[in-house]
């Protein structure tokens, strides 16, 4: 999943904000297309007036231009997007209404890497990975990957497939890498809607939620046909609801580790506390990348986790403690 920034409900002027934090501090640097547009959408009454009337938890950036690019919007200025999706807005919306941002991004395996190398080699085990906010399941396939970091050789292990997609990131400090990935012996996903590797209107709509420029993305492709060959287990439901029960099917003998990226945001804060309360009780590695407002800790500001330090990334944590700055799909990590 992906947060598509953050506001609070209520008045116009939020969602002005939301837009226009989006465009300035989101996409920026990312995609000149989607900063283009959310600015301008933040200063376009006749939008906001469309996007005002969905329900809040469905006017979030990614959502909305996400759905306005499966509906057909080429990637062009913005006067001819606007005109494209009032023309189209009623198909816009049943999209908007229909779907979530199940981003699905490969690319934040590069930034997992580390920690789960890192959990494996302490437990002398194999992993056992439950990720929540699954989508289709990509991220459950960290050891078949292959890695490049600061255009160095080729990070890979004996399930990397020679054609499995290299992952690209480029990294500062001094993150513990592995001589390979860890093992995997066990893999499952919970998500509200998973989403299958097989289903052609699920791949298009991951598909649409690439952002335009990001070309590096476009190894999506390659990363779904991994998935169709190997299916990994994905449980539909609410994730504070189903997490006690698939942890318990994960094998003794393996390290279990619970990750998550992108998708706390989703959750109401009681939702968010209820879940992290639920994850330390267990005893397992939690493995958490989310915006640093969406589960502050306690010592966040000595460490320099503060959020215009972090501002347009996530703060990935390893048991609440915060390890490293990570771009938001991947294409970063900082390690602290």
């Amino acid at each position: 999943m992906d947060t598509g920034g953050g506001a609070d409900p209520g008045t116009q002027s939020n969602t002005v904000d939301w837009y226009r934090n989006f465009g300035l501090f989101e996409a920026r640097g990312q995609s000149d297309c989607y900063a283009e547009w959310s600015l301008a959408i933040s200063d376009d009454p006749q939008l906001l007036a469309l996007i005002d009337a969905l329900p809040y938890a469905k006017r979030q950036p990614n959502l909305v231009l996400a759905a306005a690019r499966f509906v057909g919007a080429g990637i062009t200025p913005y006067a001819e997007f606007r005109r494209f999706v009032l023309s189209r807005w009623p198909k816009v919306r049943q999209v908007i209404l229909a779907r979530s941002t199940q981003t699905n991004e490969p690319g934040r395996c590069a930034v997992f890497l580390p920690s789960l190398a890192g959990i494996a080699a302490a437990e002398g085990k194999p992993l056992a990975l439950l990720e929540v906010g699954a989508s289709a399941g990509l991220v459950l396939f960290p050891d078949r990957y292959r890695y490049q970091y600061n255009g160095g050789p080729i990070l890979a292990g004996p399930a990397s497939a020679p054609d499995a997609p290299v992952l690209p990131c480029a990294m500062t400090g001094s993150a513990p890498l592995p001589a390979e990935p860890p093992t995997i012996s066990w893999r499952a996903g919970i998500d509200l809607n998973p989403l299958d590797s097989t289903n052609n209107d699920d791949v298009a709509w991951l598909q649409a939620l690439i952002w335009p420029e990001q070309e590096f993305r476009r190894r999506l492709r390659a990363a779904l046909q991994m998935a169709r060959q190997d299916p990994p287990r994905l449980v539909a439901g609410d994730l504070n609801q189903r997490l006690a029960e698939v942890v318990a099917e994960a094998p003794t003998e393996a390290a279990v580790v619970v990750l998550h990226s992108a998708v706390l945001a989703y959750l109401a804060p009681p939702a968010r506390r209820k879940f992290a309360q639920t994850v330390r009780e267990f005893g397992v590695h939690w493995l958490s990348n989310e915006g640093v407002q969406v589960l502050p800790q306690p010592g966040d500001a000595p460490e320099g986790i503060d959020a215009d330090h972090v501002r347009g990334r996530f703060v990935l944590r390893h048991n609440g403690h915060a390890v490293a700055l990570t771009g938001p799909h991947g294409q970063s990590l900082d390690w602290l």
